[in-house]
């Protein structure tokens, strides 16, 4: 029998230990011969990131008769630190092994099965001193190309010798630099360079050079990009044409490029096939032969066909696929999720339709406490349409009491150069399953929809994106699909930003949930105090240049309006993060001390920008629960978060 409850009180299966259980998505799939290689975090291991190993479909390779198996056990951790949001970081290089260690962000080298890891690149003058990304095989496959950068954020090209020589400085273009690729013949180099104050999905240019006798690259000429085109991604099809996701006309297309200066778009459109480089050497295509191609547009797996110059979605029950790669067989390989499936390692034999989960991943809770995402677009006070992804309380053994409406969550995404998708999110289902209402709102800057959508946040952020939050949540509660005195917000990162600064200009939200956030532009983006490299000058193109711009900083930033926050808040904080320090939170803190604002500040050792520990997530989760019941009137079955004015 279904029970009456309030909402937000509801009985869930889903505690927030699944929540963690459930994180963890995989990445970086590389499909060699019959393996498939893949990354996954492990919460439950302080977040370490462990490699993993799939031999083919007759192959049990675990200890447990399982059909994964995990080739690098604790300490080992797979990532890297480039830019602070890292990239590629291990090579499946004949019957070795190549990857970063996050301790020390060192190079090693190993074999297929992760035994006796050794170092290839030298001990770091500082601790994790050199940092390294993007690994490709050398054009004679007895070094490892790849981008290094050192404390000073300075970057340049290196090969790395295998039996662990002297690493080789092959070339320098830019301030940043990704995707080293050698071509087939061995005789060119193409990468992808950009300058401060652009961000790589502003403008880029994609390079070319050749390769000297002595190994390293001659002057350079620049093939495609520009100051307002973005080359994301390049490959070489053959030794005098380079494959590559870029957007002259306004959105991320596929194009052939040859040497000799012929440029082809395979399949033109207003379709994004690629996306924002916030990770070194990302993948949004691969080849399948014979003209076709595997591409995410908008995370949805699609094929192009370049004969027909078609992009045609392929239809799974799987509705998002990211870290994409495939062999010469047809099979594509890639980490997929569905609105009520979690996120696993597949296999898609694209002649036959045959989808195979590669590795045994955390069930979620029976599928009638998941909720169904339902795509809303809605207008804008300034002209456009922002999408968004709408999800109702949903749990089948309670219903609220006749006249109460939910509470709502307005869930800005982070980035802000990223997007909402549809796949089953437990972080999500976790406060639905309670009796919560969610809205994932793609707000102005979203990537997607084109750059014209991506670019209507410059000079607007803090301005553009509040302002679409509150507008989807007022729409929400017109139809009568929230409680208007019980909407708030949540986000972490640029998300945070944009929860803090609609509690400090605009009442629509009653209380806000601020994770990891920026919250104090000057010292972020004034010589890059607060912040780093990669992002040190972004804040131009999205507030405005310094000096001439420094008070619009001032009026933005939430630490400076204190005084007329709209209600109470949560803050959340890793004590490593070197994106969003936590001294910004920690100031911001101070000042709501004493106005009588309730508020709470829960901080985490050993996290960095976003929460990897199980122990963290857990914490997190239950202490917003907490803070919501508090903030709304309801009472609730987690440890109370103390809040203080």
């Amino acid at each position: 029998m279904v029970k009456i409850a309030p909402y937000g009180t509801w009985v869930s299966p889903l505690a927030a230990a699944d929540v963690a259980r459930g994180g963890g998505r995989p990445g970086w799939l590389r499909r060699i011969g019959s393996r498939t290689w893949w990354l996954r975090g492990l919460p439950h291991e302080n977040g370490r990131v462990a490699l993993f190993r799939h031999d083919g479909p007759d192959s049990t390779n675990g200890p447990d008769g399982s059909a994964a198996r995990q080739v690098l056990a604790a300490p080992w951790n797979v990532r890297n630190r480039v830019h602070e949001y890292g990239g590629a970081p291990y090579l499946v290089l004949g019957a070795r092994v190549v990857f970063t260690n996050w301790d020390d962000q060192r190079v090693y080298v190993t074999d297929h099965d992760g035994v006796d890891p050794v170092p290839i690149s030298p001990e770091p003058p500082t601790p994790q001193g050199w940092r390294y990304s993007d690994l490709v095989a050398g054009p004679d496959g007895t070094e490892v190309w790849c981008v290094r950068e050192d404390a000073v954020d300075h970057r340049e090209l290196v090969a790395l010798p295998l039996d662990g020589g002297e690493p080789r400085v092959l070339g320098r273009s830019h301030h940043f630099m990704s995707s080293p690729r050698p071509s087939p013949d061995g005789r060119h180099a193409a990468w992808i360079g950009w300058e401060h104050p652009n961000m790589p999905w502003d403008g880029t240019q994609l390079c070319v050079a050749a390769i000297s006798a002595d190994g390293t690259l001659g002057p350079h000429r620049v093939v495609a990009g520009g100051p307002r085109e973005a080359v994301c991604q390049v490959e070489w099809e053959s030794s005098d044409a380079l494959l590559v996701l870029t957007d002259p006309q306004g959105w991320w297309n596929l194009h052939r490029i040859g040497l000799d200066g012929t440029v082809v778009n395979l399949a033109p459109g207003e379709h994004e096939l690629g996306g924002p480089l916030w990770q070194l050497g990302y993948r949004w295509f691969v080849p399948l032969g014979q003209g076709r191609f595997a591409v995410q547009r908008t995370e949805r797996l699609a094929i192009v066909d370049e004969r027909s110059g078609t992009v045609t979605d392929v239809d799974t029950d799987l509705s998002v696929w990211v870290h994409l790669d495939a062999g010469a067989d047809g099979v594509v390989v890639a980490s997929a999720a569905g609105p009520k499936d979690n996120w696993a390692p597949v296999s898609l034999d694209l002649s036959t339709g045959e989808l195979t989960r590669l590795a045994e991943v955390e069930r979620p809770p029976a599928a009638e406490y998941l909720p169904e995402p339902e795509a809303r677009v809605f207008d804008s006070p300034d002209g456009y349409r922002v999408p968004a992804l709408f999800y109702p309380p949903t749990n089948p053994d309670f219903a609220g009491p006749a006249g109460e409406l939910p509470p709502l969550l307005v869930y800005p995404h982070s980035g802000p150069t990223a997007n909402c998708t549809a796949e089953l999110d437990l972080d999500i289902a976790y406060f639905t399953s309670r009796g919560f209402a969610v809205v994932t709102v793609d707000y102005a800057g979203s990537t997607g929809h084109g750059r014209a959508f991506r670019e209507l946040l410059n000079g607007q952020w803090g301005v553009a994106d509040v302002r679409d939050c509150a507008t989807v949540a007022t729409a929400l509660v017109k139809e009568g699909l929230a409680d208007a005195a019980r909407v708030a917000i949540r986000g972490g990162s640029a998300g945070g930003w944009t929860a803090a600064a609609a509690m400090t200009s605009v009442d629509t939200f009653r209380c806000a949930t601020i994770s990891f956030p920026i919250l104090d532009l000057t010292p972020w983006a004034d010589g890059g105090v607060e912040s780093h490299d990669f992002e040190s000058r972004y804040m131009e193109g999205l507030v405005g240049p310094l000096p001439e711009s420094r008070d619009r900083y001032l009026e933005l930033s939430p630490i400076n309006h204190v005084d007329r926050i709209a209600g109470p808040v949560l803050l959340l904080q890793g004590l490593e993060d070197r994106v969003c320090p936590p001294a910004q939170a920690g100031r911001f803190v101070a000042a709501l001390d004493g106005t009588g604002v309730p508020h709470a500040y829960l901080t985490f050792a050993g996290e960095q920008h976003g929460f990897r520990k199980a122990e963290t997530i857990i914490a997190a989760h239950e202490a917003e629960l907490s803070f919501y019941g508090q903030v709304f009137g309801f009472a609730t079955d987690v440890p109370p978060v103390e809040l203080t004015r």
